[in-house]
């Protein structure tokens, strides 16, 4: 039986655990990721995007009530929206299904309604450190800009859910809409670096060989990793 507060998580990939046989979803290999809380049976879908309906009725199937969504960023292949010329469902479909609150940092809001077309209004918004409930088990959104304004990642004890601000190989691109090879930097060299090597880090892409790796493995293989100032930092890794 668990204790009280343990919260597991269930890393499902885009095209293969779910919304099977989609092209766009098996190309793209985005991570959802769902945070239980198994003593009460609730549940938090961290970005939500390709098919929403089929993560609910996996969650309702083993009993858990979904209570809240987070998203890492705005971006369509996380959050829903138009991805070129494809729609990709996500928080407005989820949204239909269940009524529960969608979990974003504050500086995301206005780049989410716009990409989403929902009200801000739909949105919970958090500042950095916020701490969210679920069950008797709790975790923090932190604040990590760079990739786009609001970006967040999610820990949970020692595992970090990093969206596309930090992969296991690389990081973020930064020449999108609202990303900032500045604040990138910032938030890979001061942020993220304050946090200590036995954090697992879980990202928002199946980009690697393997699902996860913690820090201090990455802070020795992952160049964008690498004590560089901010200048040499952005010629090697922005272009």
């Amino acid at each position: 039986m668990s204790a009280p507060g343990d919260l597991e998580l269930l890393q499902l990939r885009a095209g293969v655990d779910f919304c099977v046989g989609d092209q766009a979803a098996t190309q793209m290999a985005n991570y959802v990721y769902a945070v239980l809380e198994p003593r009460r049976h609730e549940a938090l879908l961290v970005d939500p995007a390709w098919a929403p309906s089929e993560l609910v009725d996996r969650l309702e199937a083993a009993d858990y009530r979904l209570v809240g969504a987070v998203l890492t960023h705005y971006h369509a292949d996380h959050a829903g929206g138009s991805l070129g010329r494809l729609e990709v469902p996500g928080v407005a479909e989820l949204l239909e299904r269940c009524a529960v609150p969608i979990h974003v940092q504050r500086d995301e809001l206005a780049w989410l309604e716009a990409a989403s077309g929902l009200e801000r209004s739909v949105f919970t918004a958090h500042d950095d450190a916020d701490v969210l409930s679920v069950g008797e088990g709790a975790l923090r959104l932190v604040h990590t800009p760079g990739h786009t304004p609001g970006s967040q990642c999610v820990l949970i004890g020692h595992r970090a859910l990093t969206g596309d601000t930090l992969f296991l190989d690389g990081c973020g691109r930064t020449d999108l809409p609202g990303g900032d090879a500045s604040e990138l930097h910032h938030t890979l060299t001061r942020r993220i670096a304050a946090w200590e090597d036995s954090t697992a880090i879980y990202p928002g892409h199946a980009y690697s060989p393997v699902p996860s790796a913690p820090l201090g493995m990455l802070r020795a293989t992952n160049p964008v990793l690498a004590p560089l100032g901010e200048a040499d930092w952005a010629a090697r890794f922005t272009g």
